[in-house]
């Protein structure tokens, strides 16, 4: 359900090397939907985190991110 965790500068060197392949529509409705995806884990409580291995820090580390950030996976 969540964004993976993943180094910033990893995805975004990912994303720049396989940009023009995607169109303009299908990196704005993935970065809307990595938008969603981070505002429900920013709202999350402690215990909710934990039952998905994840620490406080670590959630708003992941929902910090920029919009156009979006795991690799995504891409493929």
């Amino acid at each position: 359900m969540f964004a993976s965790l993943h180094t910033s500068s990893l995805a975004v060197g990912f994303m720049q090397a396989r940009a023009p392949s995607y169109s303009l529509a299908t990196r704005i409705r993935l970065a809307l939907f990595a938008r969603h995806q981070r505002a429900h884990l920013a709202r999350l409580d402690a215990h909710m985190l934990a039952d998905v291995g994840l620490s406080a820090d670590q959630a708003k580390a992941e929902a910090a991110r920029p919009l156009w950030d979006v795991p690799a996976n995504w891409l493929r």
